[in-house]
């Protein structure tokens, strides 16, 4: 009876000693939120609508700040991915010489391969690439009464640098800077007017949680 409670006492006490250790034990996830500013490079292809020649770079979405909340997950002491996501955005556009054509909501999740320097280090600089992929809809976009339409989404790449200043065990403050390929054909009906490029990017200052 004695050797069954000095075991049950023994086995109580592992069982305790390693639910201590696993609740201490770092976490391989990370969660950041950030507030970013979308700058779109406002790129276009020239092209002709009412009879009328639009030249290159006619078309421009402005610019907005935007909330950011990304997901980490860390493979190895410097190789992580990371989730970016925001919430629907509105975007106005304009057409030079015309002025607001309407709007449009997008939703542009990213996921990104992260190195990160310096595993041991307060300050954690990093560099990411991976692929953006933007859902594209609620568009409201006219000229002359002509209702103009936009792909549905787009697909391209990512690319990522910022750098992590360490506070605590958990907490961290951030700075990132990231460029997404963000590209759609403006349509008339069935004809297709221009590809607008996006590309935008996005400057961001936020913090850093390690669960």
């Amino acid at each position: 009876m004695q050797k069954n409670l000095r075991f049950l006492s023994a086995s109580s006490a592992l069982v305790f000693l390693l639910s201590a250790v696993a609740l201490t034990a770092a976490s391989p996830w990370s969660g950041r939120l950030r507030a970013t500013y979308l700058e779109t490079v406002d790129k276009s292809n020239a092209f002709t609508a009412l009879g009328i020649g639009f030249g290159k770079d006619a078309i421009s979405v402005s610019n907005k700040v935007i909330p950011e909340i990304d997901v980490g997950y860390a493979f190895t002491d410097t190789l992580s991915a990371e989730l970016v996501l925001t919430v629907p955005q509105t975007h106005d556009v304009f057409l030079a010489g015309v002025g607001r054509l309407g709007s449009f909501k997008h939703l542009p999740p990213t996921l990104l391969v992260q190195y990160r320097a310096n595993p041991d280090g307060n300050v954690r600089p990093y560099v990411g690439a991976g692929i953006n992929y933007t859902f594209i809809w609620g568009e409201r976009l006219s000229v002359a009464g002509i209702p103009l339409g936009l792909e549905s989404s787009s697909l391209g790449l990512a690319g990522q640098a910022g750098v992590d200043w360490k506070v605590n065990d958990r907490w961290s403050l951030n700075l990132d800077v990231k460029r997404a390929a963000i590209r759609t054909d403006v349509t008339a009906g069935s004809s297709t007017l221009t590809e607008a490029q996006l590309d935008p990017w996005l400057f961001a200052a936020g913090v850093r949680y390690a669960f």
